[in-house]
């Protein structure tokens, strides 16, 4: 009997043991993931504006340089790679005839990659463009590569069809380009709603908002990590190839240049501006193929993650891309089933509270979705919507990517 009682204490000293270590490693688990989505999507954000704001204190900021007479001013080439774009064509071309840049410096380069649309007929009435033609439909990556064959400036800026820059926009990229180290220059992305209640535009335009403080403090601390095809620009002198079956050429290529121990520049001076896309069904193509395009990029570029190697790019760059391309969406979707076992058993208030905190947030995302589809608008709800929106996309990406490891070809979303 004795012996009896002594076994039971021992089972449920274990059990109790058992039970002991197992919420110890949930909530382990529960705050690593928590601590990985705040630090990816608030707290980074956070630490490089106290960054910058130490920095200030010891450090003069960079000055911005004086623009020389148009004399001396670099040769540039504008190019745009496009591919069945004949219904944007005019206003792009009214848009290129008043940007103030000399003309006698500017080269427009067309690059129609396999288009079969009336493209090329439309491109051979303006006699200051150079049109390069493909035949074959090969991808972005590789139209850029064709046309930068054919190209004789020291700087290229390259834009989309179907984005419209500013005035000033191709002087405050030579501007940017007199700063020490700098042989790329990311443009600012600017999203615009075609009319009231558009979902997909407004929360594409907050999101782009938000990035493009992240991009401005990433650039004053050393460099912006990647540029995106909307606008940007790169010094033929440090250019390097991108893959051919890039799906993120523009930021393989800027990278890339990175890589090489030069800077990327940011500057809003110099703007692209787009209409977000038709519908979420649109917006999902671009948000899955950039999700599939950030995790082939991030094993591309695995080794600018060695802090040994890369000591200022490698913080920068795991904690602006890194994160949000590969750990972080895992972690935001493991909060949930982590969150609910905790609470099972009774682990606390402050995870009941954080519970309904996130049943709120989900909740508030999904109404937030179905409201958009129903055609109606909530600016406040479109912000956690969005959010989901986006890191669902990455799973989507996922599947994208292993369909098309070997193509560079794009999928045009519909703008709105």
């Amino acid at each position: 009997m004795q012996y009896g009682c002594i076994f039971e204490i021992i089972v449920v000293l274990l059990q109790l043991q058992w039970e002991t270590y197992a919420m110890i490693t949930l909530k382990i688990l529960f705050w690593i993931c928590f601590a990985l989505v705040v630090y990816t999507y608030i707290g980074y954000g956070i630490l490089l504006w106290l960054i910058l704001k130490v920095k200030g204190l010891f450090f003069k900021s960079e000055p911005e340089p004086l623009l020389p007479p148009d004399d001396n001013l670099p040769p540039m080439t504008l190019m745009i790679c496009a591919w069945n774009e004949e219904d944007v064509i005019e206003e792009k071309m009214a848009n290129i005839r008043q940007l103030d840049y000399p003309r006698e410096k500017l080269c427009v380069m067309w690059v129609t990659d396999g288009s079969t649309d009336r493209s090329n007929e439309l491109l051979s009435a303006y006699p200051e463009v150079t049109l390069v033609f493909s035949p074959e439909r090969r991808g972005k990556a590789a139209a850029m590569q064709h046309g930068l064959r054919e190209n004789s400036s020291p700087i290229v800026v390259f834009t989309d069809a179907n984005t419209m820059l500013n005035a000033g926009a191709m002087r405050e990229i030579a501007r940017q380009f007199m700063k020490e180290n700098v042989s790329c220059v990311a443009g600012e992305k600017r999203v615009a709603a075609r009319h009231d209640g558009h979902a997909a535009a407004e929360g594409e335009g907050l999101y782009w908002r938000y990035e493009s403080c992240l991009k401005q403090m990433d650039s004053d601390l050393y460099s912006a990590m990647g540029a995106a095809g909307e606008l940007f620009a790169v010094r033929m002198e440090h250019y390097r190839e991108a893959p051919s079956n890039a799906l993120l050429d523009d930021f393989m290529m800027s990278m890339l240049i990175v890589k090489d121990g030069h800077r990327i520049a940011y500057t809003s001076k110099a703007y692209a501006m787009e209409y977000g896309s038709a519908s979420m069904a649109e917006e999902s193509k671009r948000k899955r193929r950039i999700a599939a395009g950030g995790l082939q990029s991030t094993w591309w570029l695995r080794s600018l993650m060695n802090p040994f190697r890369y000591p200022k790019v490698a913080f920068q760059f795991v904690s602006h891309r890194v994160l949000r391309w590969t750990v972080t969406p895992f972690a935001l979707m493991a909060l949930i089933p982590l969150n609910i076992a905790i609470v099972i058993c009774r682990g606390g208030a402050v995870y009941d509270v954080i519970g309904v905190f996130q049943l709120l947030f989900y909740i508030a995302a999904l109404a937030g979705w179905a409201l958009a589809r129903s055609g109606h608008k909530s600016r406040l709800l479109n912000v956690p919507s969005y959010f989901l929106f986006m890191n669902v996309n990455v799973f989507r990406g996922i599947r994208y990517l292993t369909t098309h490891k070997s193509s560079g070809t794009w999928e045009k979303a519909v703008r709105g």
